[in-house]
């Protein structure tokens, strides 16, 4: 199966400007795990996730004056929607993360996570 037919393909982006605290508002209201970063400044486009908020609250940062792109995820690994599942698992793995962006062209396509490939597998693993 090839990340294309696992992903979520209705992304939640938000833009730079957007607070940690907006940022993790839109998170906990659409109870998602991480959001799309677009800025037209960046190179590509950023991840923002339950574990960069964590960190940040954990530094004691200002929620309401730090921005998204402040503690968004550096060095981010894409997804492309010809991967496989057993790809996509492989570069979390590696990485230590759990959702990847899906990116085709320069354009995001979707995301894919950890409890996506899973739910992709449960089918097809489970026990007779």
């Amino acid at each position: 199966m090839q990340v294309r037919e696992a992903m979520t393909g209705n992304v939640v982006k938000v833009g730079p400007g957007h607070s940690l605290r907006q940022a993790s508002q839109v998170m906990a209201d659409r109870n998602i795990g991480s959001v799309v970063i677009v800025d037209p400044e960046a190179n590509g486009p950023g991840i923002l996730t339950e574990r960069d908020i964590v960190r940040a609250v954990a530094a004691g940062v200002d929620l309401d004056v730090l921005t998204s792109t402040d503690y968004l995820t550096a060095d981010v690994t894409y997804a492309a929607p010809e991967w496989t599942l057993d790809e996509a698992s492989e570069a979390m793995r590696r990485g230590g993360f759990r959702h990847l962006v899906v990116v085709q062209g320069g354009e995001v396509l979707g995301m894919i996570s950890m409890r996506d490939i899973v739910r992709a597998w449960a089918p097809q693993h489970s026990p007779s």
